[in-house]
């Protein structure tokens, strides 16, 4: 019996695509750690009387930390071990959703989702590079399979996070939404330490500490000011030094000989215009996400479990179509595909800023949510491979990281804004906000971008 169990786990370990689902674990529970926290901001904002800036910063101090992470978690993986700035994520991660679970106010727990942040930047970097080296371009078939693998749980997990963590919440209230985190990560641990073998490169990209603060600041600024309750001023005064930092930025990258930002992708047109699309979809969709639970529940008094549910209306389509997208845009093209999601993203948040304005019944809110997904859903999953494809070859991995962080830029100056325009107005403003910017994604589209890329 010991033999027979031996054997079969041996087998399991030795399988091909073993890896491929251990590291899919890892980026499956970053991604869903997103949107099921999103769903529990009602009980949260209830329970710590948080304003709706207070609220915003529970996924802002998220965004921002793993936005700012990002490009240094690159260079440490390459310096000090792949699997170990894994493992270290991973580790992280676990005492970061600790404290998230044990948090009693703000601060504590604004703090606690910025290092969760961080130790997912690790996470998914060490998850990522160990994916491309497992399985390397000489075997096309596993290399796509293993990606596919990945690709397709983070998506699932997305989707499926908003009802799982309102049944959690609703069940068990909104902390085990973190706390859960912490057997998945010990699970995660075990099978990287016997599935996934350490990795180097000792000439590898060297720390730009310099960089990635001035990255950080050119997010940060203009998210504080936003999200500050102060005057016109005040707020357009932190955008504009927001945008200094990052001129600053770019003249400080263009003068390295191993930047970790590719300052040429923002002086040409197409890759301006795929640039413009991922803070449209980010500020236009995701941040979206964040402000409907809390709109759900006030307008259609749904409770949390209820407005899990609901949110399928806004998340499957993001998981059901891209299929469909990659086979529009081999008909259709880039530009055309595109701009035809964008479009229907636009008409689909429109039509959720009449449903808030008008108090329409809910039938009409989840119709709208599933146009607005939809059109998100044909566009999303192409956007960042059509930057990387803009990018010299030995560039593509600097390319992807710097589309990661223009989303999760986005998603974190697109919270503030819809916040900043909501507070005190209503969610109506900020949904329309929101179409604006799908609308300025689709114009970007039409006007940058080739047929084919």
């Amino acid at each position: 019996m010991s033999d027979t169990a031996s054997a079969a786990r041996t087998g399991l370990l030795a399988h091909p695509m073993t890896p491929a689902w251990v590291l899919a674990l890892a980026v499956c529970l970053t991604q869903f750690d997103v949107t099921a926290a999103a769903v529990a901001l009602p009980a949260i904002r209830g329970e710590l009387g948080f304003t709706l800036a207070a609220t915003a910063w529970v996924m802002d101090a998220y965004s921002l930390a793993f936005a700012g992470t990002l490009f240094a978690a690159g260079a440490l993986a390459d310096r000090f071990g792949r699997r170990r700035i894994l493992l270290l994520g991973n580790a992280g991660f676990a005492l970061a959703s600790l404290a998230c679970g044990l948090a009693w106010d703000g601060p504590s727990l604004w703090l606690a989702r910025a290092a969760q942040g961080a130790m997912s930047a690790l996470f998914i970097t060490g998850a990522l590079a160990t994916t491309s080296l497992s399985y390397p371009m000489a075997a096309p078939d596993l290399r796509a399979r293993a990606f596919g693998i990945v690709g397709v749980t983070g998506g699932a997990a997305m989707a499926l996070g908003p009802t799982l963590g309102g049944l959690i919440a609703g069940e068990f209230g909104w902390r085990w939404i973190f706390l859960l985190n912490l057997p998945i990560c010990a699970v995660n641990e075990w099978a990287v330490r016997r599935v996934i073998a350490e990795t180097r490169d000792d000439a590898g990209r060297p720390l730009d500490l310099t960089g990635v603060a001035l990255l950080t600041l050119a997010i940060a600024l203009p998210v504080q000011a936003l999200l500050h309750e102060g005057s016109a001023i005040w707020r357009w005064s932190g955008v504009a030094l927001g945008a200094v930092m990052a001129v600053l930025l770019a003249f400080q990258q263009r003068g390295r000989s191993q930047p970790m930002l590719d300052v040429a992708l923002f002086t040409r047109r197409a890759p301006l215009g795929i640039i413009a699309l991922l803070f449209s979809i980010s500020a236009g969709y995701w941040a979206m996400l964040v402000y409907l639970p809390l709109w759900l529940q006030a307008t259609h008094d749904l409770d949390i479990r209820s407005t899990g549910f609901a949110m399928l209306a806004a998340t499957l389509p993001m998981l059901a179509l891209p299929p469909l997208g990659v086979r529009l845009t081999r008909v259709y093209g880039w530009r055309a595909n595109f701009t035809g999601g964008m479009l229907l993203l636009a008409v689909g948040m429109a039509a959720l800023a009449a449903a808030a304005v008008l108090k329409t019944d809910l039938f009409w809110a989840l119709a709208a949510m599933m146009v607005a997904a939809s059109g998100a859903g044909l566009s999303n999953s192409q956007i960042s491979g059509a930057l990387v494809a803009q990018a010299a070859a030995e560039r593509a991995g600097m390319a992807s990281a710097l589309a990661t962080v223009l989303r999760q830029s986005g998603f974190a100056i697109g919270i503030a804004l819809l916040g900043a325009i909501s507070a005190g107005v209503g969610y109506g403003p900020g949904f329309a906000a929101a179409a604006l910017a799908a609308l300025l994604g689709a114009m970007a589209a039409a006007f940058c971008l080739p047929r084919q890329i």
